[in-house]
């Protein structure tokens, strides 16, 4: 989740602004980007708890401690809820879930040295406050309510509509954890087949990336039970979108939707004021009844964007939104398996050519059944697992075919290679968690903090 947007006071006034925002994200193919965000859990070394935001130990103390690395603080009310540097920055989420939101950089061997550094960063000041912190998609052994919350504004407003809409909003809130990828666009057409590719084949990422088989120390009987949260959440701001297949999809179309997606507030001289369920159509009729006579600006918009919550996401890029937490090889890994499929030309039609039969039913069953199934998800003759393979070889030519080598001379392909061994092995990293479970780990899940913490 995103913090309140670079203040734009500008008045919004027309529709026509707000598909520009849109249409202002188009860069030639020499400015294209990859952009990579995860989240993680912190917990304490000696109990296993989610660190509180206060204390000596808080995760408060671990924002500031990782100033001495140049990140700047950013504030709410006194308090240090964010860090920013060149173009990155360290959030938080709703329980501490600490985000790096990596910097728009243009190969994925700059990625993963930007997660690395950040991961070692993090390390350092961690261990100084014996704190670790671990990759997954759920978080195994602590219930809700012994989750903390951390004091930001807009969390508060969420906390309170979130049960309103779905059961399992204050779940996602506080006990999930994902790695995500940014991509751009070079134009309206090139926005659209690559929205529409990656939100067919998300469920393949959400196969692969699965990491999140444990609920309060006990196996919950999913392998993305992270991906059934969203399923539960909030219905009118999450899904598959069955409306970019259709024709005259583009700019204006996703605008509409975004219109439609109720509010959860508006960010006003260092404020959250509560707008949870209202509409923001009211807002640009000056309308809406909290602000009453006020018009919405770039800011509130910006905002508004980032609470839509969909398998794939636009802002003024493609957000891809599928995958569990995890592993430094994977946060490497998500952006390889995007950026061979969506950014070589020939993978992209290939891509195209893998999902453009597909019908609105087998895209949702797909959704609907591979938080439980992972690769094993049927489909038609076969499995998820055979189309999986199928897309990483696809990805995996895109990257070849890319060639961006780093100072030795190697290409991006070996960062997919931990994808193609889940895939080839039809083992998902939740199996493999499930199986020491019941085996070297004799029914306990605390193992899961010594053994796969960064």
């Amino acid at each position: 989740m995103s913090g309140p947007a670079s203040p734009n006071d500008t008045l919004i006034t027309d529709y026509r602004q707000l598909v520009e925002v849109m249409a202002s994200g188009e860069k030639p193919r020499e400015a294209w980007r990859i952009g990579t965000e995860h989240e993680k859990f912190g917990f304490r070394l000696d109990d296993l708890r989610p660190p509180t935001f206060d204390g000596e130990r808080g995760i408060e103390a671990m924002l500031k401690g990782l100033t001495r690395f140049g990140w700047a603080p950013i504030e709410e009310h006194g308090r240090v809820i964010a860090l920013a540097k060149d173009m990155a920055s360290v959030t938080l989420e709703p329980a501490g879930q600490l985000e790096l939101s990596g910097a728009p950089l243009a190969s994925i061997h700059e990625t993963c040295k930007e997660v690395g550094t950040h991961l070692r960063e993090v390390r350092a000041v961690a261990d100084e406050l014996q704190l670790g912190f671990l990759g997954m998609g759920f978080q195994p052994k602590w219930r809700r309510d012994e989750m903390p919350w951390m004091p930001k504004g807009r969390y508060k407003i969420m906390r309170d509509y979130m049960p309103k809409v779905g059961s399992l909003g204050l779940d996602m809130m506080t006990r999930t954890c994902t790695v995500q990828v940014n991509l751009d666009y070079a134009s309206e057409a090139d926005m659209i087949k690559k929205f529409r590719v990656s939100l067919a084949l998300q469920p393949i990422a959400t196969a692969l990336f699965a990491d999140s088989p444990f609920t309060e120390g006990q196996p919950n009987g999913y392998l993305s039970y992270r991906s059934h949260i969203w399923t539960d959440t909030d219905a009118g701001r999450t899904g598959m979108l069955d409306f970019v297949f259709e024709d005259g999809f583009g700019y204006e179309r996703y605008v509409d939707y975004l219109l439609d997606v109720p509010m959860y507030f508006s960010y006003r001289d260092g404020e959250y004021i509560d707008a949870a369920g209202k509409s923001f159509r009211k807002f640009m009729r000056g309308e809406l009844d909290v602000l009453p006579g006020k018009l919405p600006t770039f800011t509130d918009w910006n905002d508004h964007m980032t609470t839509a919550f969909p398998e794939v996401r636009m802002k003024k890029f493609l957000e891809m939104r599928g995958a569990d937490g995890g592993p430094w090889n994977r946060l490497c890994a998500l952006p390889a398996f995007w950026v061979g499929l969506l950014y070589d030309d020939a993978a992209l039609d290939a891509g195209w050519d893998l999902v453009k039969d597909f019908s609105i039913a087998e895209r949702n069953q797909l959704r609907d059944d591979v938080p439980r199934l992972a690769l094993r998800t049927p489909f038609r003759d076969g499995s998820l697992r055979e189309l999986a393979v199928e897309a990483l070889k696809i990805a995996h030519a895109g990257l070849r075919r890319r060639a961006w080598a780093d100072e030795c001379g190697a290409d991006e392909t070996s960062f997919i290679e931990p994808l193609m061994e889940i895939a080839d092995a039809g083992l998902t990293p939740a199996e493999h968690k499930l199986a020491l479970f019941s085996g070297p780990w004799n029914g306990s899940v605390d193992p899961v903090f010594r053994e796969y913490a960064y």
